[in-house]
């Protein structure tokens, strides 16, 4: 395997960050980064996600009080070509005036290596992202899918002890995203850099991520792994982020989920007041004691799947259905959620 990597473990401590005009784009946060992990960190625009990030590289410095560590060691004050960190960004800030071998080596000259070296390592990295054939061309010859492959082909070059991503394939279209966020994930693992990955896009946070930080308004919503954050969301904000959430008005009592269209089984305690599911965990069943009246109001046919929304007693419900019958709009149903796959957000600001 190609040694690219010294994997760091990063923290952040009370980091915080004001803009001049007294904008307060951070509050303060603690976040701690394992040595080889894939953090990625998600939310809306303007949610802190990316001063995060540029905090990290050294970009911007944090409010005073605040510090960064890599490995124990407080980089605060140390400037960004002395933390040993790659940056991938959205624009790929390319060289045009640079060959895609030069703009690869760019790390490594800047850093006075022999041109030797830096021939050799921008070739090891070329065949790494399966782009030797380009080696020689500029930039303004190459697409956008070629553009990202040099930028972290670039950004490995060093050396990095962390490789930091910011919204890097936001330009792209959506297959070609699909496709280089495969390629990334494996690129990842493979390599066991420190990754800290910015994206608005849920899909990528939960396919990239060992962990997913959810910011909100210059906080962390919630830190947790895909799985805990899609099935645990402990707030509405990351239940409405994350996926799509149906929300169902009704109350609990006696070991039941009481709504206008009928109860199903819950076991949470007597007191909520609205249930949460995701489409997926709804079905589509006969009439029955367990199962909640609706209309259909919408079918899409997906392929793989049909996406229906129903009205269930006044409240538009998304369900997600694999099998093979087909439903028209109007039509009576009945739906069931297992109480296992239940949420309560009743209680939850």
């Amino acid at each position: 395997m190609t040694e690219v990597a010294r994997s760091v473990a990063i923290k952040l401590r009370s980091c915080s960050k004001t803009f001049p005009d007294g904008t307060k784009a951070l509050q303060p946060l603690d976040l701690d980064v394992g040595a080889g992990e894939t953090l990625v960190i998600l939310g809306p625009s303007g949610c802190g996600k990316t001063t995060t990030l540029r905090i990290i590289a050294g970009l911007d410095e944090p409010d005073p009080g605040g510090k960064v560590l890599f490995d124990g060691e407080d980089v605060t004050p140390v400037p960004i070509e002395r933390r040993d960190v790659g940056i991938v960004f959205q624009s790929y800030a390319l060289f045009p005036n640079m060959s895609v071998r030069e703009n690869v080596a760019y790390g490594l000259r800047v850093r006075r290596r022999p041109a030797a070296e830096q021939r050799s390592r921008a070739d090891e990295m070329l065949a790494m992202m399966r782009i030797e054939a380009l080696a020689d061309r500029r930039i303004d010859q190459l697409s956008g899918g070629q553009r990202q492959r040099v930028a972290l082909a670039r950004a490995l070059a060093i050396r990095p002890r962390a490789l930091l991503l910011d919204e890097p394939l936001t330009a792209l279209d959506a297959k070609l995203r699909e496709t280089l966020r495969v390629e990334i994930d494996g690129l990842l693992r493979r390599v066991g850099i420190t990754a800290i990955y910015v994206t608005h896009d849920q899909a990528e946070a939960m396919a990239l991520g060992d962990r997913i930080v959810v910011m909100e308004h210059g906080r962390v919503a919630q830190i947790g792994s895909p799985r805990e954050i899609y099935r645990a969301p402990k707030s509405r904000f990351v239940a409405d982020f994350i996926g799509t959430m149906n929300k169902l008005p009704g109350r609990a009592e006696a070991g039941r989920f009481v709504t206008a269209a009928g109860s199903i089984p819950w076991s949470r305690e007597a007191g909520a007041a609205e249930a949460a599911f995701r489409p997926e965990d709804a079905r589509i069943v006969p009439a029955g004691p367990d199962a909640l009246r609706a209309t259909v109001t919408t079918s899409f046919f997906l392929g793989d799947r049909t996406r229906l929304v129903l009205d269930v007693a006044g409240t538009a419900v998304t369900v997600d259905s694999s099998e093979r019958a087909a439903w028209t709009r109007g039509e009576a149903v009945h739906l069931a959620v297992p109480p296992q796959a239940l949420i309560d957000l009743g209680d939850r600001a």
